[in-house]
C-alpha cells in the first residue's frame, strides 16, 4: 500500500457492515487512523468492534465508536471521540444508513422519519460539527487540510419506485455537499459526494426496478470496488470538491451538478393558461422509469 492517509484522522460512520466496513478497512491500510463508527447493542457491542479488530490485526490503529448520527448532541461526541482518541481530524466519511422501502400510498410517517433522520439529519450533524472544528482550527492559524465524503444515491439523482423517502433524503445530501464545498473551501476543507452501487446487505435483492428479488446479473458489484476512490478523496493529494461521482463495478463517472435547463419559450405578452399549454405541450417526455442513464438496470441500488 501507499499509504496516501498516513497521519491522517479519519471518521467513517455506518461502518460496522458493508460499504462503510470497506471504507475503514482501506483507509486504515493506507495509513489512517480510522473511527470506526456503528451503533452498538445493549452490552456495548457491535460490528464496529470487530472491524477495528480486523484492522489492529494487520497493524493499523483503529477505536471502535457507538454514538448515533441522529442526533446533535450524540453526532458532536463522534468528533470528539477522534480528538480524544488521536488528538486531530482530518477526513469524515458519512456513510450510515438503511432502508424503509415503501411505495408512496403505502409509507407511513415513521417510515419517512426514521429514514430522512438517519441520512439527511445524519449527513448534516456530523458536517456540522466537523466543520466547526476546522473552522475554528483555521481561525486559530492552524493549516487545514480536510475532507468530507458524503454519501448520496442514484434514488436521490434519477429517482426509484418505492424510495420517496430515501431519494428525497439523497437527494437533499447531494445538494448538501455541493453548498457546505462552497462554504467550507475558505478553510481549507473539500466536500464530494459519491453515489455507489454495490451489493450489501443493505440493497441485497433490490433491482434496480425496484423489485425485491435475487440477481446475480450485472458486473461484479462488490463493495471494495467504492472504496479507493473514497480514500482518493480522502487523501491530502486530492483538489477536488463540489463534485458528485457514481460508482459501480469497476466503472466510475463524474455527474454535472445542478439541474440543466432544456426546451424553453417566450411570450412577447402575459401568459395565459392556452398559451402556455401550446408552447410546452409538444416537448419531449424525457422521463424513462425503466433506466437509470448510464448504469445498468438489472442491478440493486446501494
Amino acid at each position: 500500500m501507499s499509504e496516501r492517509l498516513a497521519g491522517r484522522v479519519v471518521i467513517v460512520t455506518g461502518a460496522g457492515r458493508g460499504l462503510g466496513r470497506e471504507h475503514a478497512l482501506l483507509a486504515a491500510r493506507e495509513g489512517a487512523s480510522v473511527v470506526v463508527n456503528d451503533l452498538e447493542d445493549g452490552d456495548g457491542k457491535g460490528p464496529a468492534h470487530d472491524v477495528v479488530a480486523e484492522i489492529v490485526a494487520f497493524g493499523g490503529r483503529a477505536v471502535a465508536d457507538g454514538h448515533s448520527v441522529t442526533g446533535w448532541d450524540s453526532a458532536k461526541e463522534i468528533i470528539q471521540t477522534a480528538l480524544t482518541s488521536f488528538g486531530r481530524l482530518d477526513g469524515v466519511v458519512s456513510n450510515a444508513g438503511f432502508l424503509r422501502d415503501r411505495m408512496l400510498t403505502n409509507m407511513s410517517e415513521a417510515e419517512w422519519d426514521d429514514v430522512v433522520k438517519v441520512h439527511q439529519y445524519g449527513t448534516f450533524y456530523i458536517l456540522r460539527h466537523a466543520a466547526e472544528y476546522w473552522r475554528a482550527q483555521h481561525k486559530a492559524g492552524e493549516h487545514v487540510d480536510a475532507s468530507v465524503v458524503t454519501t448520496t444515491a442514484i434514488s436521490g439523482l434519477h429517482s426509484h419506485i418505492g424510495q420517496v423517502n430515501y431519494g428525497a433524503a439523497k437527494a437533499a445530501i447531494a445538494l448538501m455537499t455541493l453548498a457546505s464545498a462552497r462554504e467550507l473551501g475558505r478553510y481549507g476543507v473539500r466536500v464530494n459526494a459519491i453515489s455507489p452501487l454495490a451489493q450489501t446487505r443493505l440493497t441485497m435483492g433490490i433491482s434496480a426496478s425496484g423489485d425485491h428479488e435475487a440477481s446475480d446479473a450485472g458486473p461484479d458489484l462488490s463493495p471494495g470496488h467504492v472504496s479507493p476512490l473514497v480514500v482518493w478523496l480522502l487523501g491530502n493529494g486530492s483538489t477536488a470538491t463540489a463534485q458528485v461521482y457514481g460508482v459501480f463495478g469497476r466503472e466510475i463517472h463524474r455527474y454535472h451538478t445542478g439541474w440543466q435547463a432544456a426546451e424553453g419559450a417566450h411570450s412577447d405578452y402575459d401568459w395565459t393558461v392556452e398559451s402556455v399549454g401550446a408552447a410546452v405541450q409538444g416537448w419531449p417526455d424525457q422521463f424513462d422509469p425503466g433506466r437509470v442513464p448510464g448504469l445498468p438496470t438489472e442491478v440493486a441500488t446501494s
